[in-house]
């Protein structure tokens, strides 16, 4: 590269954002050049600008030092070009404001400036001058690094706030002041700064995300967390450490659960509490298929902060999708497959169909019950495949096993229940170690209920109001609304077997039907036997705090709320759909008249059409 060709210099994005032209100029000894900046160039940096990213920021920075050294007479910089339209910014990543760089660099017989090394070789390729100036990174530690100590999990920096920092193990976590003084803003800005920078020059520091406000990078076994206005209120930086890193023999695990991850544990859930340890067991589980059972084993990550050895490869999400990742790990079908964490339906779905695929899975999963790892994925996928996708659920906490559930399928009567015609399909949820039954899953109705087998009969074995009761008497109270939308039902559960309707007399012929189909097909779908007895027989007047449904009437000119003349004179909140309405006091006839027309006689009849329930609390 020549001086005469360095005359005309016409940088990209990168070279603004790193700085070189000032760097070029200074190390080739130029005699007043001149630079051309494609306006694509300053779109692309006001953007970041404007997005709170310190790339933009830098960039802008090296264009005013730019414009000074034109004042002292060292070069001369002009703006030219197109700026991008809305097609060029929406498939940036496609080339399409590289593309309009290049062409100004072609227009203007200049020499294109670069860092980037697919740019250098397009514009070889179209014959376009280009000096290329390759990333140089150096192994150098994060400032932030030096906070850590062998005892610290985690630092917390925030401007006007003394750091902290979390030290400890896992069950013995303190937070204790590092420093004597506030960070301030610039402290705080100089930090991330030197992160995103690193973050972009070494290719073994990982930027996770970066949106606005908000940026994850993965720097060795340091996660970091830069937040920053608007996302907000003000700028902070979050770094976390793993402190342990132990293999499974150091958990004590018992000689049945080994012999179970050694030979059948195919489905593996690990829940526990934020900060409870779930990650360095999964590192030890997963090094320990790895190095012990010479299995092949990969993790999906966001962000991908598991320490693990140089066998195990770490995928973070692929163009931001974990289901792209799944499709490239489906081909190369690992005998063992991490996913770290399952938090939203589709994490939950992709973890299903990849475990039914036939690759061996473990997830880590949020919870504070053993139980809640379960019943978060049998809420999304079919009753029948739970057993197939999840066969044991391993509970941490204070960096222990605590509890170990597992998985089986059988067609019984659920606990609770006595009819032998009341059999199906309920999942059991066993203690691994002991054997004994604490849940089960089953249908009932539309939903899915997750039973703990010790509330449905008290220890004396008189019978107490269960989950399942509760659930049953929605479910009958909900078929029997669609009916008789306007009216005041109540419903009670009697026994295992059977419930009681009450509603005003007038409609009772409504609910049973002709020869009692409509009663038979409400007994049908909701498995237990329906009475129905008129509501008057059952109304009391009401204590107060006791809750009631209350009848609507329409009339042509009012909406009346019946509570039965029992309630005249009292003061009644009323909810729709358990949201607060209003506060009136009932009439000599135990009414609140509300006159048609008004705002809220609309919303009761509105919401009475859209199936919502109308609720009462005396005061």
């Amino acid at each position: 590269m020549t001086n005469y060709e360095l005359n005309t210099i016409v940088p990209d994005t990168s070279a603004v954002v790193e700085g070189l032209i000032s760097k070029i100029i200074s190390e080739n000894n130029l005699d007043y050049p001149e630079v051309i900046i494609p306006e694509a160039v300053v779109c692309e940096l006001e953007h970041q600008a404007n997005a709170n990213r310190q790339e933009g920021i830098n960039g802008l920075r090296e264009l005013q030092k730019l414009q000074k050294a034109q004042n002292d007479g060292e070069l001369a910089i002009s703006f030219k070009g197109k700026r991008p339209t809305n097609y060029d910014i929406r498939y940036a990543k496609s080339g399409e404001i590289d593309a309009i760089i290049r062409d100004v660099a072609k227009s203007e017989f200049g020499t294109l400036i670069t860092n980037d090394k697919v740019q250098c070789e397009t514009a070889k390729a179209q014959g376009i001058p280009v000096y290329y100036v390759k990333q140089e990174y150096k192994e150098e530690e994060l400032s932030i690094a030096r906070l850590f100590d062998d005892e610290t999990m985690s630092i917390h920096l925030k401007e006007d706030t003394i750091p902290m920092a979390k030290k400890g193990k896992p069950g013995n976590v303190k937070l204790v002041k590092i420093g004597t003084k506030p960070s301030t803003f610039s402290e705080i800005n100089e930090i991330a700064k030197e992160i995103r920078n690193k973050a972009r020059r070494n290719p073994k520091i990982f930027l996770e995300s970066d949106k606005i406000g908000s940026t994850v990078v993965q720097a060795g076994e340091y996660r970091i967390s830069i937040a920053e206005p608007p996302f907000s209120e003000a700028s902070e930086i979050t770094a976390v450490k793993p402190v342990a890193n132990i293999d499974l023999d150091e958990y004590n695990v018992s000689d049945k659960l080994m012999n179970r991850i050694r030979e059948s544990a195919e489905g593996i859930l690990v829940s526990g509490s934020p900060g409870a340890g779930k990650s360095t067991f999964v590192q030890a589980l997963a090094r320990y298929y790895s190095e012990d059972l010479n299995k092949v084993v990969k993790t999906m990550e966001s962000p991908r902060d598991l320490q693990l050895p140089n066998e195990i490869t770490q995928y973070a999400p692929l163009e931001g999708s974990m289901e792209n990742t799944a499709d490239v790990l489906l081909l190369v079908r690992p005998d063992y497959t991490v996913y770290d964490e399952l938090r939203k339906n589709s994490d939950f779905n992709i973890f299903a169909d990849m475990r039914l695929a036939g690759v061996g899975m473990i997830g880590v999963v949020h919870a504070t019950r053993p139980i809640d790892a379960i019943q978060r994925i049998s809420s999304r996928v079919d009753l029948g495949v739970i057993t197939s996708i999840v066969d044991t659920s391993i509970y941490i906490e204070d960096g222990e096993i605590k509890d170990v559930l597992e998985t089986k399928m059988t067609v019984k009567v659920p606990s609770g229940m006595q009819e032998a015609d009341l059999a199906r399909p309920v999942i059991e949820i066993k203690d691994f170690e002991t054997g004994q039954l604490k849940y089960e899953i089953y249908t009932y109705g539309e939903q899915t209920i997750v039973m703990n087998v010790n509330l449905a009969t008290s220890s004396n074995g008189a019978r107490e109001k269960s989950s399942v009761d509760e659930i049953a008497e929605k479910e009958i109270l909900k078929r029997v609304k669609r009916l008789i939308p306007k009216s005041k039902i109540k419903v009670e559960i009697v026994s295992p077997e059977r419930a009681n309707i009450y509603i005003n007399e007038k409609y009772i012929p409504k609910i049973i039907g002709k020869n009692g189909k409509r009663i038979a097909e409400i007994e049908k779908k909701v498995g237990i036997g329906l009475g129905v007895e008129p509501i008057e027989d059952s109304v009391e007047e009401l204590k107060r705090g006791d809750s009631t449904y209350v009848e609507v009437i329409e009339t042509r000119k009012q909406v009346i709320l019946d509570l039965g003349k029992a309630n005249e004179g009292e003061n009644f909140d009323v909810y729709i759909g358990g949201e607060y309405l209003l506060t009136a006091t009932t009439s000599k006839k135990g009414e609140i008249k509300i006159k048609k027309g008004i705002e809220l006689a609309d919303i009761i009849l509105d919401s009475l059409d859209l199936g919502y329930e109308i609720t009462a609390i005396r005061k």
